[in-house]
């Protein structure tokens, strides 16, 4: 029998290599969105990067990294030798290799970081040059869209309800994240309780509502005892999880609330690499890991570790307070696993909403649709970039 194969799997199948002939970095800076940390950033702070990688066969992939610019430039010089003349359509074998010459200058730091950037465009190449989405290229579309979280951090309760009413009313949204702020930080169960109690009042009964404590904070200072308690008050207000209650590190506390809580306990957004997720599932801490695309690998770890989570009962929602290409990664991998129901949002950042030529947009039911074009399916407006990039116009929309 004579089977014809048809573009673009025939088209995939002869393709020559792309080869990576340069990497640039563009530092967003002047619209850097409030972090939370206890040493606020400033709105001309450099928090996040994006990623342009050039090949060869003039395709552009473009990806994105939470570090500051500094760091990623320099992230780049060291790793040059490593990926110049690689062939860009082999993301995970590229991927693994800087990875696996890097690991003795420190893994999971800035090197890792840039990796993760590096990733994603390589992914993104790999779907330009192919016709296929990277959702098509991890193994399937599952879904064609997926409810986004409005992501938010916490203030007054007067202020709180506010901000969330505007995003409900105006913005479509219908689950919302607060976090950090005073919450957790003032000694005072009543005052977490109010910001809880105004928010939920704010967006209803049929809204979901996630509360983040950012426990990766500088000097976080609450305990398990806290956790325990807090989580009993948030189950009161039908919160549907709490983030990052206990430092990052402890381990051990988080299986112990895990056991306690009423509401599903979230972490891990600032792990890296899965090595390092692994002991976290298997010893039963998380009932949702939060892994970065921006932060732990790319989109060839994130998968990984998202399949690990889904072997251990884990709940896989990936963190995404970073940029519009970070969205775009974090909507091809929802698109890809058969247990997504959400995608993180940052809720009017300039870094999410104003530097694509199609800024997302939410249907009537508050969801978002997922790219079904060629590699992440998203295009950067370089003249808007520019604003906070200046030298955007290096990155190229190829």
């Amino acid at each position: 029998m004579n089977v014809e194969i048809t573009a673009p799997a025939a088209h995939a199948a002869t393709l020559p290599p792309a080869r990576i002939r340069r990497i640039v970095a563009a530092p967003l800076a002047g619209a850097s969105p409030k972090g939370g940390w206890s040493e606020e950033i400033q709105p001309q702070d450099s928090v996040h990067t994006l990623i342009a990688v050039h090949t060869d066969a003039g395709v552009i992939g473009h990806g994105s990294v939470f570090t500051d610019g500094r760091l990623v430039a320099a992230g780049l010089e060291v790793l040059e030798p490593l990926f110049l003349g690689e062939n860009a359509l082999e993301p995970e074998r590229v991927a693994e290799k800087l990875h696996q010459n890097t690991f003795w200058m420190g893994r999971g730091g800035t090197l890792t970081h840039v990796i993760s950037g590096i990733d994603i465009a390589l992914w993104d190449i790999l779907g330009k040059m192919t016709g296929l989405s990277v959702g098509q290229l991890l193994g399937g579309r599952y879904r064609s869209k997926v409810q986004p979280y409005c992501s938010l951090l916490m203030d007054e309760p007067a202020v709180m309800a506010e901000e969330l009413a505007t995003f409900r009313e105006r913005g479509g949204f219908r689950a919302f994240k607060i976090g950090w702020g005073p919450f957790g930080r003032r000694d005072s169960y009543a005052s977490d309780e109010a910001i809880i109690r105004a928010a939920r009042e704010a967006i209803g009964p049929e809204s979901k509502l996630f509360v983040d404590a950012g426990g990766s904070d500088a000097h976080w200072n609450a305990n398990l005892k806290w956790a325990t308690r807090t989580a009993e008050m948030l189950a009161d207000y039908d919160v549907a999880w709490f983030e990052e209650a206990l430092r990052p590190d402890a381990i051990e506390d988080f299986i112990a609330l895990r056991h306690a809580s009423p509401v599903p306990i979230a972490g891990g957004e600032v792990l890296t690499r899965r090595q390092t997720f692994l002991p976290w599932l298997a010893r039963g801490a998380l009932d949702i890991v939060q892994p970065d695309v921006t932060k732990v690998g790319g989109i060839s770890e994130q998968r990984r570790i998202a399949w690990m989570a889904d072997e251990f009962g884990v709940t896989y929602v990936g963190h995404g307070w970073n940029t519009a290409l970070g969205v775009a990664a974090d909507l091809q991998m929802a698109a890809a696993f058969p247990k997504v129901d959400y995608v993180e949002f940052i809720g009017g950042s300039a870094y999410v909403d104003g530097i694509l030529t199609e800024p997302f947009r939410l249907d009537a039911d508050g969801y978002l649709e997922i790219p079904d074009r060629p590699g992440l399916g998203v295009e950067l407006d370089l003249d808007r970039l520019a604003a906070y990039a200046p030298n955007a116009r290096e990155l190229g929309t190829g």
